[in-house]
């Protein structure tokens, strides 16, 4: 599996990984920032600091998520728009989306349907937008 990383374009998990990552500010901060709060049973506050990790962090989860599409979709000669469609819904469902859900249902976040309906369509968009980015230019 990891002898394609030699015939992975390398622009493109670059470019795929700043659309995903330049989605979450776009989609917490400022689509949807009121609505991620009352995910999370807290108050928006917009002169609340952000730590580095809240930063690096996801990047490097997505840097990490990028890299392993770039994998499959090499490994699984997956190379049509139609396929990128259809690994973008069966792994940004089946398992970017279904673990988000997952992570929710947890004492900690107060209504963990809408937090997973919020977080899991970030992600079902960001790997979609990632996935036809690696697939048109490989």
């Amino acid at each position: 599996m990891f002898s394609v990383l030699s015939s992975i374009h390398w622009l493109s998990v670059f470019l795929a990984f700043i659309a995903y990552f330049t989605l979450g500010p776009l989609w917490f901060v400022f689509l949807f920032p009121k609505q991620y709060s009352a995910a999370l049973g807290k108050v928006a506050d917009p002169s609340q600091k952000v730590g580095p990790i809240f930063i690096i962090g996801p990047m490097v989860c997505t840097l990490i998520v990028t890299l392993s599409s770039a994998v499959l979709l090499s490994a699984l000669h997956l190379a049509s728009v139609y396929d990128a469609l259809q690994f973008a819904v069966v792994l940004g469902l089946g398992i970017l989306c279904a673990n988000t859900f997952n992570i929710a249902i947890n004492p900690n976040i107060p209504r963990p349907l809408y937090y997973g309906l919020i977080v899991g369509s970030y992600h079902i968009v960001g790997f979609s937008i990632a996935t036809f980015i690696l697939t048109l230019m490989q």
